[in-house]
């Protein structure tokens, strides 16, 4: 059996979700999104998603993590600062041994309906039904679910 983590990566909002992939059989198993204090310093918010990341390494005990790769934004900052809440994740797993995987949102978009532009009420539909059992309650959550599920449906291609 291999447990997923996904992550979504995001200074004011990091989704996460964690599946269970035993042969074709997929189930979910939680998910949610770690919330830096809005009022915290630049790297206070760091702390508190390197943090987040590492309590659930030690409630899940995941196998793998599956991120999200960053696109470039129209504002380079932005880009910047989104790059560092995507390094405080991966280094919360990293330091444990955990292998982490980075799928392109288009991948993601493409791995779960087939289509490299969907949006993300087709996300969520393809969600549903392939994880009948997840209710993600905001779109930081859903997309983590989807970032773990296609690493899950495409792992065995991924070395």
């Amino acid at each position: 059996m291999k447990r997923i983590l996904g992550i979504d990566p995001g200074l004011l909002h990091t989704g996460w979700a964690i599946i269970d992939v035993m042969g074709a059989t997929r189930k979910y198993v939680a998910s949610g999104v770690i919330l830096p204090p809005v009022k915290a310093d630049f790297a206070s918010r760091l702390a508190f998603i390197f943090n987040g990341v590492s309590d659930l390494y030690e409630k899940f005990n995941p196998t793998e993590c599956s991120i999200e790769v960053i696109f470039v934004n129209k504002n380079g900052k932005t880009t910047l600062l989104l790059g560092h809440a995507r390094a405080a994740a991966i280094t919360a797993i990293a330091i444990k041994n955990i292998p982490v995987f980075e799928y392109e949102p288009n991948k993601v978009k493409k791995a779960l309906t087939g289509i490299g532009h969907a949006d993300k009420e087709q996300i969520y539909k393809m969600l549903s039904i392939l994880l009948p059992d997840a209710h993600p309650k905001t779109a930081d959550e859903s997309d983590a679910i989807a970032i773990a599920l296609t690493h899950a449906n495409t792992s065995r291609f991924v070395s």
